[in-house]
This record gives structure tokens, sequence and C-alpha cells, in this order.
């Protein structure tokens, strides 16, 4: 009998089976389309050269049938109704106690929702943030699973051996907390990788149309970075982006792509979620809207004739290529610090609302193998919460107070120069301003509660004195 089921074979579901017949497990696999199980099955006598304990199956009975009690099983399916299609089918086939796990990118009230069904049938159901895309899922990804402890107790020594490996510390994978709270720490994981993706593309814009850096010098400069504190999965594969030849004609391939960013929905509800949470999450906010104009591209090909502003050939000062490179390594790590802030206080103040108990610092760990934004950074941030797991801000860390106050000043210059030469640096821009609010004692906010007060007798609170109070302005 398996040891484990796995439902759903495109490319993340083939990937993670394989993963888990390699460390050793008997597994089931089943498809809607059996056409996918097949491939799946020949992979593993291919990549396992006969020692991958892995069978597929035609039907969803013979599948469960093929599993050891109390069944587990993991579904890697689309989002949405194709769950619960799963769900529906599978369910009726299961025991009391089996066990389901949800590894796709889902909604995390979606997963409370399914979770209490679960409950009247007798099952235990689980929501899995995986991270790592099809390389990770396959040699080790960063595992987020959420759901009742007894669940992951049962499936704890699996997921150990299939996550990523840390050097001395345990794998990329904890009990991250009740009900859905394993979807919405991987949501918000999807919500950190779109600000560093939209910061570096702005740090890459910048190099290109002011320092007027050649792709082989961008290469350079990235290499150099992931030797540095810098040092991560998305600065590595920049690199490479970079030293890439185009296979279909000439120059680099990174310049033939057309310049719109797709999304697949987690970057969305993120940003709907800080909204919900009243926690502002700025440089994420930033990149989930360059993503959309971005698409607005027919637009901005005609605007670009037709609206006016400065450019690149305005900038007065000479640019010395070291010394700006340098300047933008500091604004990018600056940036960082505040994505990465945003996150960390979304999760902490979902888990008080919801009252998950989630440990920032085990987040972050977990986060430092496998998944999409590790990063020596993480560490750093581990140690952070560690320290004082009440944090506030990551601002308020000596060690980052510290590291902001060194670089800012190149922070704040690169994005004077952006300004100047009409280059949009949403992310970058909106990270200082997210910087400079919350270390203002004293914003202008006073204005706005006036105006609520004035046209809709919001009342307002005074510095001088404690209660609620309503002016009447005109008078």
């Amino acid at each position: 009998m398996a040891d484990i089921g796995l439902i759903g074979l495109a490319v993340m579901g083939q990937n993670l089976a394989l993963n888990i017949a390699d460390k050793g497990f008997k597994i089931s696999v089943y498809n809607r389309s059996y056409e996918k199980t097949e491939h799946t099955v020949k992979r593993a006598e291919d990549e396992g050269k006969g020692s991958y304990q892995l069978a597929g199956f035609k039907t969803m009975q013979e599948f469960v049938n093929s599993l050891s009690k109390p069944r587990k099983v993991i579904m890697l399916v689309q989002a949405g109704n194709p769950v619960d299609s799963t769900i529906e089918l599978l369910s009726p086939l299961l025991e009391k106690g089996d066990i389901i796990i949800d590894g796709g990118n889902e909604w995390f009230l979606n997963t409370e929702k399914r979770a209490k069904k679960a409950v009247e049938l007798g099952l235990l159901y689980m929501g899995m943030g995986v991270s790592g895309g099809e390389e990770g899922a396959r040699h080790g990804p960063s595992l987020m699973p959420g759901g009742p402890i007894e669940a992951y107790d049962q499936i704890k020594h699996i997921l150990e051996k299939i996550a990523a490996p840390l050097v001395n510390e345990p794998p990329c994978v904890t009990y991250i907390g009740e009900r859905g709270s394993g979807n919405y720490v991987k949501m918000v994981h999807n919500g950190i990788e779109y600000g560093d993706m939209q910061l570096i593309a702005e740090v890459y814009d910048m190099m290109k149309s002011v320092g007027k850096l050649t792709n082989e010098e961008i290469a350079e400069t990235f290499t150099e970075w992931n030797n540095s504190e810098l040092k991560s999965y998305l600065i590595e594969i920049t690199s490479k982006i970079f030293k890439k030849k185009d296979d279909l004609g000439e120059g680099h391939l990174v310049d033939k792509i057309v310049d719109k960013s797709g999304s697949k929905g987690t970057g969305k509800w993120t940003v709907q979620e800080g909204a919900e949470r009243g926690i502002a999450i700025p440089t994420m906010a930033s990149a989930l809207d360059s993503r959309y104009i971005s698409s607005l591209r027919d637009e901005r090909l005609s605007a670009e004739s037709q609206l006016t502003g400065p450019t690149p050939n305005d900038l007065t000062e000479t640019v010395d290529k070291k010394v700006f490179v340098q300047q933008l390594k500091n604004a990018l790590y600056c940036s960082k610090i505040c994505s990465y802030t945003q996150g960390m206080n979304l999760i902490a103040e979902a888990s008080k609302q919801y009252g998950w108990n989630l440990k920032l610092g085990e987040i972050a760990r977990i986060w430092k193998g496998g998944c999409i934004i590790r990063a020596v950074f993480l560490d750093r941030i581990k140690n952070a919460y560690d320290l004082n797991p009440n944090l506030p801000s990551l601002f308020l860390d000596p060690d980052f107070n510290k590291e902001i106050a060194e670089r800012q000043a190149a922070w704040r210059k690169i994005i004077q120069m952006a300004i100047s030469a009409g280059i949009p640096t949403p992310a970058l821009s909106s990270s200082l301003a997210y910087y400079d609010s919350y270390r203002r004692g004293r914003l202008p906010a006073n204005l706005i509660q006036a105006q609520r007060d004035f046209f809709g007798a919001h009342t307002y609170e005074r510095t001088d004195m404690k209660g609620a109070f309503h002016a009447k302005w005109e008078e």
C-alpha cells in the first residue's frame, strides 16, 4: 500500500510526486486525463532507474484503494472550482480520519470553508503553500502547511524529507498554524515576490536608461551582487537572464521579450488583504500596479509620442558607473527591507485577527531555501524576530536600522535621478515614502481628518485633550 497519494499531474504535481518517490516513499498518482499519469509513470521509470515506487491509476476508486490508512492525499489542481470538483469526487471514497492536503495557490478563506465541510465528513483538511516552481517541487521546495496539527503530525515525516534542506538547520518546512494560515503565508510570500521582482526590474531600467550599462555589464553586476548581502535566487536568475543570447536571432533574448508582465492572482489577493487588515503594503501594491500598467502596451506606445516629460538625456550630471551601481545596490537593499517589513507586518496582523499564533522567525527560516524569494537576507530577518518576536517593524531592529541609516543617502539619490530622468520607479519610490512616513512623528493626516469631519461629521481626536470632537466648521 502507498504511503501517500497525489492528484493533479501538471508540471508541479509531477515533480512533487517524483520528489516524494525519490525520497523512498511509496506514492500513488492520479490525473483526470490518463495521458499525464502515464507520462509521470514513465518519468519515474527513467529518472529512478527502476528504484521509484510510484504507481499510476486510471480511476479515482483504484487510486484511493491503493493508499494505506489513514489515507493521505495531496491535491495539486487549479485553484477554485477544480479543487471543489476534485474534493466532490474524492471525499465519498475516503473514511473518517483520512487527510486531504491542498497544495495549490488557493485563497485562504476557501480553504477554511472546505476545512469546515471536511470536519462534517470526519476528514482532516489542510492547505499547504508550495514554493520553488517546478525545480523546487522536484528537488526540494519550501512548504507552508496549515490545518489540524494532528494531520500535520501524520505527514510531517514525508514533508521534512521532500522539503529543501538547510545547512545545520531543519529543512524548509514547519507547521504554520490552524485553518487557512498555510495558504495565507504562501499568498504573502508571493506578494513579497512581486515586490522583489519589480524592485529588480526598476534597478535594471536605471542601469540601462541612466547608467547606459550594456547587458554584459548588467549581468556582471548582478553576478557580483549575488556574492553580497543581496545574494538570492531572483538576483541569481537575473544575472543568467542577461547572459542569455537569442537562439532565434541576434543579440540578447531579454531585449526581444515584449514588456508586458502577467499575474495569476496571489499578488492581487495580497494587496486586497493589506486593505482588509489595515496594513500598508505600498511596495507590493506598486508592483501589482506596474504589471497592470505594463499590460497597456498599445496605449503606452501611442502616449509616448503625445505626452511630454524629462528623459535620461536631460540629466546634466555625469554618471560615474561604479558609484552609480553602488547607489543602486544600496537603494535595492533598503527597498527590500521595506517589502519584507510590509509582508511580515501583514502576516502578523492576520495572525492576531484570526488567532493563528504564527511565528515570524520560523516563517523567515523556511523561506531561506527552496522558494522563489530565498535569500541570505532572510537569516537577518529570522534573527530579528528571534531576538524580539513582537517586533513591530523590521525598521526598529538595531541591525536593519543601522543599515538603512548608512544606505539611505544613496537610496534618495537614485530616486532623485529617476525623477529627473523621467524613469518610473514606483516600487523604489513608494518604499522610501513608506520609510519616511513611518519615521515621522506627525503626518498631515490631521488635515484629512478635519476634512472628513467638515463634510461627514466623522469627528476627530485632539492632541491636547481626550475624547471625540466635532466642529461647526463654517461658524
